[in-house]
């Protein structure tokens, strides 16, 4: 395993049958990285206001107008629900699993791959990190 960071255009990731064979190929697998990093900051962002995403879509059903100044008339501590809690644990395991993906992807020590995925990130952020600015997760 390589301890400093290289430049080949032949560096497989997750497995040996996606190793970019051309320029082309290397440069998708790039766009995917990219990709991928800011699905996941956009899905942190999801994470990070679950309740308040869950609050709208229970509006939208019901076809009821929000006020957008109102405010919560409750603490805000939530008591506990069996399915939020579900939804809190599949949302967080899938945070995991890409986090991890990621993670393997800059292990590989490719220049490419991390400089692609620190663009996703700052793509990521930049197009929701307003959602996650009340927010610690960030």
């Amino acid at each position: 395993m390589a301890m400093t960071f290289f430049t080949a255009t032949d560096t497989p990731l997750y497995s040996m049958s996606w190793m970019p064979m051309s320029t082309g190929q290397y440069a998708g697998t790039c766009i995917f990285l990219i990709a991928f990093a800011a699905i996941f900051r956009a899905l942190l962002a999801v994470r990070v206001n679950l309740f308040e995403v869950l609050a709208v879509v229970k509006h939208r059903r019901r076809a009821e107008l929000m006020d957008p100044y109102a405010k919560p008339t409750s603490s805000n501590t939530r008591p506990w629900r069996a399915n939020e809690a579900v939804m809190l644990g599949c949302m967080d395991v899938v945070l995991a699993g890409i986090g991890y993906l990621l993670m393997i992807a800059v292990m590989t020590m490719n220049v490419g791959y991390f400089m692609s995925i620190l663009a996703g990130v700052f793509l990521g952020s930049v197009v929701f990190g307003r959602f996650m600015s009340h927010s610690a997760a960030h």
